[in-house]
């Protein structure tokens, strides 16, 4: 098998490539993106700046109080939920979440290698339009026929002149 056989039939390969392809168009998508969202978001920040400091200044002393409050609340219920939390439960809990995040992950790297998929088959299509528009070269047997004929006609030429 040749190289380019065992890289066309290796998904590794169209994996990367759609990979690429798919970082490709999402940069292309960012300045569009950036350009919408950049003057909604100067509005918005001009609209609200001064609300937003009215409301942190007023809230500041509150939330100090309420935190130092909720603090010895929050270690005494976390003590309860660790007790109601049963451990016999969590490999079962971590199996099925690795399960799926398994499951997604193969299904993404499929995507991914069917994308690079079209787009090595697209590409090597655009090739073989170029390659079949160029005119093709003419044969070495018609040059060299050609190259004869020009000698022939050079020594036929210079054998007049010398007569």
């Amino acid at each position: 098998m040749t190289l380019a056989s065992n890289l066309r039939e290796n998904k590794a390969v169209y994996t990367v490539i759609g990979g690429g392809d798919f970082a490709a168009e999402k940069v292309r998508e960012l300045p569009e993106q950036v350009t919408k969202y950049q003057g909604e978001f100067r509005e918005t920040a001009a609209k609200y700046r001064g609300q937003v400091r009215e409301i942190a200044a007023k809230y500041q002393g509150e939330l100090r109080e309420t935190a130092a409050k909720y603090r010895g609340e929050a270690r005494g219920a976390a003590g309860k939920v660790q007790d109601r939390v049963e451990v016999k439960d969590l490999p079962g809990a971590a199996v099925a979440y690795v399960t799926h995040v398994g499951t997604r992950t193969v299904e993404f790297i499929d995507e991914l290698a069917e994308r690079g998929k079209k787009v090595v088959h697209r590409e090597a299509e655009e090739v073989a339009e170029i390659t079949e528009a160029k005119p093709a070269p003419a044969p070495k047997a018609k040059a060299a026929q050609q190259k004869k004929t020009a000698q022939s006609k050079a020594t036929t030429a210079a054998k007049k002149t010398d007569a």
